[in-house]
């Protein structure tokens, strides 16, 4: 089993992205099919940007099995009211500021679930969010 963690911080958008490119780069080692790498670059790229942008900071973490790969998002933040609404496409709680960085058009959490196998999302207002994407390794290669 391979584990790497990945700190985030609240509002650091100089770094943002580093950390799922840093995970793609180690699937695309690792001999991960090309689809999966893809999927899961997409889902990590979402979750950190949801770190930056939503937590009070947090952490993303990669776990490699023999037949599956999970990530993970776990922060200390405002949590999320209403987690229905949140899977929304299109709905967002970006400040104006984010907005105008071009983020903050509320499909991060879609393209979480649009690009995961196996999706968990657990969230308490004021403690904070944890999300788990799981993919399997099963299947046939590309």
């Amino acid at each position: 089993m391979f584990v790497q963690t990945f700190p985030i911080t609240r509002g650091d958008f100089d770094t943002a992205g580093e950390a799922s490119s840093k995970i793609k780069n180690m699937l695309k080692k690792l001999g991960i099919s090309p689809r999966i790498v893809r999927e899961v670059a997409i889902t990590a790229y979402e979750m950190e940007l949801n770190l930056v942008i939503h937590s009070l900071g947090g952490e993303l973490k990669l776990e490699v099995r023999p037949k599956s790969i999970e990530l993970t998002a776990k922060d200390n933040g405002p949590g999320i009211e209403d987690i229905k609404l949140a899977l929304k496409e299109g709905y967002s709680t970006a400040s104006e500021s984010v907005r105008n960085m071009g983020f903050g058009a509320g499909m991060g959490l879609p393209n979480v679930v649009r690009h995961c196998h196996n999706f968990h999302i657990e969230s308490e207002l004021n403690k904070g969010t944890l999300i788990i994407a799981g993919y399997s390794l099963d299947e046939k290669e590309d």
